[in-house]
Formats: structure tokens, sequence, C-alpha cells
């Protein structure tokens, strides 16, 4: 119900390709508990194949808009996004997920801690098909988006799942567009060295689809590479620092998944010895992949989205 005090809310979504999947996640955010009045959807298209889909999906919801942003990456369309947001509140997701239908709601509870600067809320992952799951929904399944692991190591989210105040944003600035990932990372690094507070929330859930096939991987292991390589690899940096983090990175992807291949064995929801099997030599693909980007770009070559 709608008090006098709610906060206006903005919802930033980025989309790139994902038209038909954005409708699912516009059709979740209709169904919020939190008055429609209070909150705006902005969907930013990031050159897109066909922006047509884009805008028939948010033309069929009233308090959502579409913008464009011609340059490449989803913190490029986030940064548009928040030069059109009313809102005092920032909630981040992506099109290709499906928010709670308290998800807002539990959100803002969240935010109203004192002296908070970011909820990083859970993703919940799901198989298309969960009696037959591929290997690599087994490996996404075990890797991906691990919200409180980030949060506490990195100090950070991503933003598939994330609000923060519209001042907390003034102050520590927007993202860093030269990054086509761990943009979030790098930007909650911010948020806590300006003395926030930082929440994960295990109540505010968006549910997001496992990927799939290899294609799918391989796209993604490139950005995730790309993105650390550029954040930790700055052409600023002196010469053999830069060589030393190459190295450190390098030597991230080559050591042997001892710990992973223990968690994979060990972890009780994989119920058949077969995906356990699988979901563990998928990451010797992953590994190979992001080695081998890292290689390409420190001889040369330029990060893209993956």
């Amino acid at each position: 119900m709608e008090k006098k005090e709610d906060p206006f809310v903005s919802v930033i979504i980025p989309v790139f390709n994902d038209g038909e999947r954005l409708k699912l996640c516009l059709a979740a955010l209709a169904q919020q508990t939190y008055a429609r009045s209070h909150f705006e959807v902005i969907v930013i298209d990031n050159g897109s194949d066909h922006p047509e889909l884009t805008q028939n999906a948010v033309e069929a919801h009233e308090n959502a808009t579409l913008a464009f942003e011609a340059v490449p990456g989803s913190y490029a369309a986030r940064n548009r996004g928040l030069e059109l947001a009313r809102g005092e509140v920032i909630a981040f997701t992506d099109a290709d997920c499906i928010p709670a239908p308290d998800w807002i709601e539990r959100g803002l509870d969240q935010l109203q801690t004192p002296n908070c600067g970011q909820v990083v809320g859970k993703v919940k992952l799901f198989f298309a098909d969960s009696q037959h799951p591929t290997a690599v929904e087994l490996y996404e399944s075990l890797t991906a988006f691990p919200q409180e692991r980030l949060l506490r190591e990195f100090h950070g989210g991503a933003t598939a799942n994330v609000l923060t105040w519209r001042h907390v944003i003034d102050r520590v600035g927007n993202f860093n567009t030269r990054l086509k990932s761990n943009g979030d990372l790098e930007w909650g690094n911010r948020v806590f060295e300006a003395g926030y507070n930082q929440i994960y929330a295990v109540d505010v859930q968006v549910s997001h689809p496992t990927r799939r096939s290899f294609e799918e991987l391989h796209k993604r292991s490139v950005r995730l590479a790309g993105g650390v390589f550029d954040r930790f690899i700055k052409p600023s940096d002196p010469f053999i620092q830069r060589q030393k983090m190459f190295a450190r990175l390098l030597l991230d992807d080559l050591t042997p998944p001892v710990h992973f291949f223990l968690k994979t064995f060990r972890n009780p929801e994989l119920k058949h010895w077969q995906h356990k099997f699988k979901g563990f030599l998928v990451i010797f693909y992953v590994r190979y992949i992001s080695a081998g980007e890292k290689i390409r770009l420190k001889f040369g070559g330029t990060s893209d989205r993956g």
C-alpha cells in the first residue's frame, strides 16, 4: 500500500538483442506490490539489431519508457538511464531477469538501513528443463551470480539485482564506461570506500535463466575476462606493475581448480555424479577461453561485450 513517505523509484534496464525476454521482465515489474505510481521503468536499448522488438515490449507498459545509447556496453546504457531517472532510489536489473513480485518493496526495506549505500539481492537461477540440464547449465548453477560472495570479497554485486540511493551515485559517480564487465564491482568498491554500508539481502530476489550452450558461455567468458583485464591492467600504470598483474591474472586461470572440484562434488543440489562431473569439466573450457582472451588483450586486442 502506498504511504506518503514512499520514495519514488527508477528501475533501469539495459537491453541488447533481448527483446523477447524483456517482455517477461516488464510483465514481472507490472505485478510489483509497490505502488505503480511510485516507480518508473527506464529501458535503454544499447544498439540491438532489431530495436523494434524492444520498442514493442516497452510500449505495452504504461510506466515504462524507452531510450537509446549508441556507445556499446551495459554500463554506458545504465549511465544513460541515470540521466533520465527521476527517482530518489535507483534499482538495477537486466532484461533477462524476472523480479519477484515484492522485489522493489523488500529492496526498499533493506535500503532504509542507516547509512546504506547499496543493497545486493539474490539472483535465483533456473534451468530451461530441470530434468535434463545441459553441462553448461550445471556449471552456471555453481558459478553464476554469487552475489553474497561478490559483496563479501569484492564489495560489489552484479547489477542484475542492485538497489541504491540517487545521492550515493551523485557522490561516488556513475559507472566506468571503459569496462565491458566488472564495472558493477568497480562501482561497488567506490561505494565501500566512501564509507557506506552494503547489504546482501536474500529476500530481495530476481530469477535468471542459466545459459544453456557453449556459444552463450563462450560469449560470457570473453566478456568477463575482458572486464577483469581492463579493470586491473590500466595503460597509465607503470610497465612493471602491468606485467606483474597480467602474470597474476593468467595464473588464476591456469591454477588447477581443486577448490571448485571439492565444491562441485560436495554440492547437495547436484544429485547425480554425472551432473557433478559435467559441471566440473566445463570449468576447464571456461578457463581456457579466459586465459586466451587475456593473452589476446595483452598483445593489443580490445575487449568487447562478448
